[in-house]
């Protein structure tokens, strides 16, 4: 039974999925980025109610919708990226995988919505991806990095990368930790199944620009390591 409901969530919601994608590639032609915007939002959202998932988010007060933040939360499953852009207030982009940008369709969206792709396994190149998502936060736009930068295999918090907290002290902007949980349960990398649960999605109290300037980029990643640890419910 558990594979069959597998089965059906992958066809209703990959389905699903691809109209996403042609609306929202249609929408980014025709209506102002404010628009379709919270259209998206909405659909993000419907995803999980597709896959009998409940969400909860908790501490949303934490974030100002016109504040430019820098979000970083743990990487646990593919279901990441709707989590985070369905639930996160105001306008937000983010930073990604490379070789997402090549899928069909979705690399497309991708492109034209302004997320930065970054080829992790190139130094050179992941600097590049960061100067441009500087350039994109001096301009006011927020974005979510994954600070692990792979998704768990086991369900625990990997050690965090350095670079992202060099962006971060180079930015001025607050950092918004976020704890995702039931993730692992809901889709774990390696494993085709999906299986319907309770999922959270924790916002906690902004890592602020003087906290941020008075840390060297080694202790910034430490801090914030632990403040997302401490959103995350431990199974």
């Amino acid at each position: 039974m558990k594979a069959l409901i597998s089965i059906w969530i992958w066809i209703t919601g990959m389905c699903y999925f691809v109209v996403c994608l042609f609306f929202i590639l249609a929408c980014t032609y025709i209506f102002p980025e404010r628009i379709y915007d919270r259209w998206m939002k909405k659909m993000m959202r419907f995803l999980f109610v597709l896959t009998f998932t409940k969400v909860d988010a908790e501490g949303l007060q934490q974030v100002r919708p016109d504040t430019t933040y820098l979000f970083m939360a743990n990487h646990v499953s593919l279901f990441d990226l709707f989590l985070l852009g369905g639930y996160i207030p105001g306008i937000v982009r983010g930073v990604e995988a490379h070789n997402h940008h090549k899928w069909p369709l979705y690399g497309w969206v991708s492109r034209r919505l302004g997320n930065i792709p970054i080829e992790r396994e190139s130094v050179q190149n992941s600097l590049s991806s960061f100067r441009r998502t500087l350039q994109l936060m001096n301009n006011g736009r927020s974005m979510i990095i994954l600070p692990e930068g792979h998704r768990t295999l086991d369900g625990q918090l990997k050690p965090f990368k350095k670079l992202p907290f060099m962006l971060a002290k180079q930015a001025g902007t607050g950092i918004i930790p976020i704890g995702l949980s039931g993730l692992y349960t809901l889709k774990r990398k390696g494993n085709w199944m999906i299986r319907p649960t309770n999922i959270k999605i924790s916002f906690g109290p902004e890592v602020t620009p003087e906290q941020i300037s008075s840390l060297s980029p080694g202790e910034l990643r430490d801090y914030v390591q632990v403040e997302i640890g401490k959103l995350i419910d431990r199974p």
